[in-house]
């Protein structure tokens, strides 16, 4: 793992953002995703410095198009992002899965999680 993903993965494991379970390079259809949380369906990608040119910007969003044709939600940061401003990395995350649960209202919500935020 990158440095940005490692502190990622710090934030998401032991079910750390409100119950849910995130997996760490999870594969998915011969992709591999760099965190995954299959309750909600939902891709955490943090790109470094190996997706700074136009032949790995193309191969990712076909990659993601693909994904999201089975119905995997994708949400992407840089790894600057993560390193020095992942308080918004992670309010970015949150109301993500708001939107999610909002708009499927069969997820099952882990027992930790606020149902007020959904207000």
């Amino acid at each position: 793992m990158t440095y940005g993903e490692v502190l990622l993965w710090n934030e998401l494991k032991d079910d750390k953002l409100w119950g849910f379970d995130f997996d760490r390079q999870r594969c998915i259809n011969n992709y591999i995703v760099d965190f995954y949380c299959k309750e909600l369906m939902l891709a955490i990608e943090v790109d470094g410095m190996s997706h700074d040119n136009e032949e790995a910007f193309l191969k990712d969003i076909q990659r993601q198009n693909k994904l999201e044709s089975f119905g995997v939600k994708f949400l992407r940061f840089t790894e600057s992002e993560v390193k020095y401003d992942r308080v918004n990395v992670i309010i970015a995350l949150e109301g993500k899965i708001i939107e999610i649960i909002k708009s499927d209202p069969s997820i099952k919500l882990p027992p930790d999680f606020d149902i007020t935020l959904l207000a």
